[in-house]
């Protein structure tokens, strides 16, 4: 006698690298990143699978995900190169391996300013966010670009090493505060004021408007500090009639 019963089972039999395979697709709901649905799936979703699992079983996430991680790597390749590149620029126009360094030191403050503001906010970091710190990496360095060249300038006229500092600040404080309201009163639009496709471009938004603002306090109290390093020498070198060197 046979007893027929009817059961639920899959229609095909998946295997990844010659192991059973279960596919869940997962689409996010409008207004989620997919940043913001990964981590909600790692935290909350995947402990609870692994429960189900047996003890080999291994969880993996392709598709949409494997792109965005993909795409951050690429992205974060891409920024060491920009501050290899603009480093090695900066030298050749300043003929200067110091000068460029101090230029190249308000990077890390404006990044610092930027993941501030973006963690205050619990904007995620995709890839709109990545594109943000390598566009606030040209906005940095022209601030700092103006005081070093103006700074250089003046001590080639014959200033000493104070007053030249002094001078570059008087003199470039206008165009430093005009470009760093620029940038900030255009991105505040896209950081306060909601609306829709808004939360898309909040983590660039973040990004810019928190890294112009701590690296412009940087450009105006720490880097004319960085600049007047070697004032005493050259103080002597002027007392005991030499040449003043600049740089």
């Amino acid at each position: 006698m046979v007893t027929l019963q009817r059961t639920a089972g899959p229609d095909q039999i998946r295997r990844v690298d010659r192991r059973r395979a279960l596919t869940l697709v997962v689409s996010p709901p409008d207004g989620l990143s997919l940043e913001e649905t990964i981590e909600i799936l790692e935290t909350k979703v995947e402990p609870e699978i692994r429960k189900l699992l047996p003890d080999d079983g291994e969880i993996s996430y392709y598709g949409s995900a494997d792109d965005l991680e993909n795409a951050l790597g690429s992205m974060s390749r891409s920024f060491t190169l920009a501050i290899i590149v603009l480093y090695l620029l900066m030298s050749a126009l300043f003929r200067s391996f110091v000068d460029s360094l101090l230029v190249i030191a308000a990077l890390p403050l404006a990044m610092v300013g930027g993941v501030a503001l973006l963690r205050i906010m619990g904007s995620p970091m995709d890839l709109l966010t990545m594109i943000g710190f390598i566009t606030l990496l040209g906005l940095v360095v022209n601030n700092a670009i103006l005081l070093v060249h103006q700074t250089r300038t003046a001590e080639r006229e014959g200033l000493d090493r104070r007053s030249s500092v002094e001078q570059a600040v008087r003199r470039r404080l206008r165009p430093i505060l005009m470009s760093t309201m620029t940038s900030l009163f255009g991105m505040l639009p896209l950081l306060l004021i909601p609306g829709p496709g808004s939360e898309v471009y909040e983590g660039l938004a973040a990004v810019i408007v928190g890294g112009m603002a701590v690296s412009t306090i940087f450009t105006l109290i720490f880097l004319p500090s960085l600049l007047r390093m070697g004032e005493t020498e050259q103080s002597e070198r002027l007392g005991s009639g030499q040449t003043p060197v600049a740089g």
